[in-house]
């Protein structure tokens, strides 16, 4: 299964190899997904577009600076793992759900992906400070903030997937915090938005 021509163009600058890990990532998504919920049932006939060229478009948006990413709340490994397979770079994986985990495992045994995968709540965990955190429909901006803070270097920022209520997140969040945001559409859903936000603290 290969992604709709209005995609296409996301996997353009990747290569083959990358691409066929990508084809494996999904065909092993599919075998589980029956199984574990890693995806909606709904979505299984749409994987290319709602998970895996929603999960690539960030790739785009990563600075060549970036050395180090935390993926929180993984999932079935969107977008980190994603992310994982096509930069390179040495991306740690949150996920507190135990079957979910062992699917990473799976995948990234299988692809050779460069992850470090942690079966904890977000709270719990203890990592080094990274370049670049990303969130895909895991929580509010409020509370991804809080989870952010403490694990983000200095420079660092946030790539976070929103749906389209992004403005009321947005409203509600700088009651609390101080921060720099913009915002970018998202080229696989029209409701889609990426929010990429540095500098914040908090300020109550």
């Amino acid at each position: 299964m290969q992604p709709k021509n209005e995609n296409a163009e996301l996997l353009e600058n990747v290569s083959r190899e990358t691409k066929e890990k990508l084809v494996l990532y999904v065909s092993l998504l599919q075998q589980w997904n029956t199984k574990i919920n890693l995806i909606s049932k709904q979505t299984t006939d749409q994987i290319w577009e709602r998970h895996i060229c929603d999960s690539l478009q960030l790739v785009s948006l990563i600075d060549a600076s970036v050395g180090s990413i935390a993926d929180f709340g993984s999932g079935g490994g969107f977008p980190g793992l994603v992310l994982a397979i096509v930069t390179g770079i040495p991306i740690t994986l949150v996920e507190s759900d135990m079957r979910k985990t062992v699917f990473l495992h799976e995948v990234a045994r299988q692809t050779q992906s460069n992850v470090n995968i942690l079966c904890k709540r977000i709270e719990q965990v203890d990592i080094p400070p990274v370049d670049l955190i990303t969130a895909r429909a895991l929580a509010s901006l409020e509370t991804l903030l809080a989870f952010s803070e403490s694990r983000l270097k200095e420079n660092g920022y946030c790539l976070f997937l929103k749906g389209q209520k992004v403005d009321d997140e947005i409203a509600e969040a700088q009651q609390n915090w101080e921060f720099n945001y913009l915002k970018i559409p998202s080229k696989t859903s029209p409701d889609g938005v990426i929010v990429k936000i540095n500098q914040f603290r908090h300020i109550v």
